[in-house]
């Protein structure tokens, strides 16, 4: 995979696009203009590979040369460039053929922190503090700070939003005892955990099935398209990453919508690549896809829950 990326798929400035041919590497198109780089989807790449530059640590030859790989790739992300000529915030896209047509600030509170961790942890393309103060933390207005079912809620929209923003980012960032100016970060991932748990046993839209132990709601496939479901954007589907992906934030909870949809849904809902995507019991439907990037977070939070090996390698990263 390593050298795939270093030697044949594109870089632009350092970035990799957001879907890439898997034989040849070439780009294949986001959207109209978005045909180049995607730093946040970058950002995700770069924290596994650093994890993985962690975990292979030893004088072996083919590990010496994984982490000079890595490093070649890490190294070569311009993290600045994507600042838009000088601006306080990170842009989402630059392509080749439209520049900065797509214009998408990347800014929170959503699932894009590692993106901004990295830019300034980066030591060959890094950005001052300001870029996150007033570009990702919006200075200030990415606090929250109401109170839901009981709950303190630090960051982010009413009722916390699809609690994939817990999930992609903090598969390497280790939120235990993470605190800045705008949050505890251990607040923040368990509580918009536990407001999403309770706001589906709460049911208040009446949908059949949700419960206590059926529950969870982030982006996901639904009927005939894709939404990011949350508690104001409430359509009926669950999607099982979403509870299993917060082992670490909610065990009991998560744990028990595990063995929810593996015994009560069974094959329904699992298949030859673990669970599928998403289902919907009111208006009875089960996706029959699998998403890699809501498989991996499930993979990715179970170690996180069991060991914290993921959350220790990338936080061992001296950069980071």
């Amino acid at each position: 995979i390593v050298s795939f990326l270093k030697n044949t798929a594109p870089k632009f400035h350092g970035a990799f696009s957001h879907w890439m041919n898997g034989t040849t590497g070439a780009v294949v198109p986001f959207s109209a203009n978005d045909d180049g780089a995607d730093i946040v989807e970058t950002s995700y790449l770069i924290m596994g590979l650093l994890t993985a530059r962690q975990y292979f640590n030893t004088a072996d030859a083919a590990e010496v040369t994984l982490r000079n790989d890595i490093n070649i790739l890490w190294n070569g992300v311009e993290w600045n460039w994507f600042r838009q000529n000088g601006k306080k915030v990170l842009y989402w896209n630059w392509s080749p053929n439209f520049g900065w047509a797509v214009n998408v600030p990347v800014q929170g509170w959503n699932e894009t922190l590692v993106t901004y961790v990295l830019a300034a942890s980066s030591t060959t393309y890094s950005i001052p503090k300001p870029v996150y103060d007033s570009g990702f933390a919006r200075n200030g207005a990415i606090v929250n700070n109401n109170v839901y079912y009981g709950y303190n809620l630090p960051l982010g929209p009413p009722l916390g939003g699809p609690l994939f923003f817990e999930h992609y980012s903090f598969l390497g960032i280790k939120p235990t005892g993470l605190v800045d100016a705008y949050a505890n970060y251990q607040t923040q991932t368990v509580n918009h955990t536990k407001i999403n748990h309770a706001y589906c046993a709460a049911n208040p839209r009446g949908y059949y099935g949700y419960s206590a132990a059926c529950w969870g709601l982030t982006a996901s496939d639904i009927p005939g398209g894709y939404t990011a479901s949350s508690p104001t954007n409430d359509v009926g589907v669950i999607a099982p990453t979403a509870a299993i992906s917060s082992l670490p934030y909610t065990p009991v909870e998560s744990m028990q919508a595990l063995k929810f949809f593996y015994y009560k849904l069974g094959d329904k809902l699992w298949g030859q690549y673990g669970f599928y995507d998403a289902f919907n019991l009111h208006d009875p439907w089960f996706s029959n896809t699998y998403l890699a990037i809501d498989q991996g977070p499930i993979i990715g939070m179970i170690e996180n829950y069991r060991t914290g090996l993921l959350w220790n390698l990338f936080t061992s990263c001296p950069e980071v």
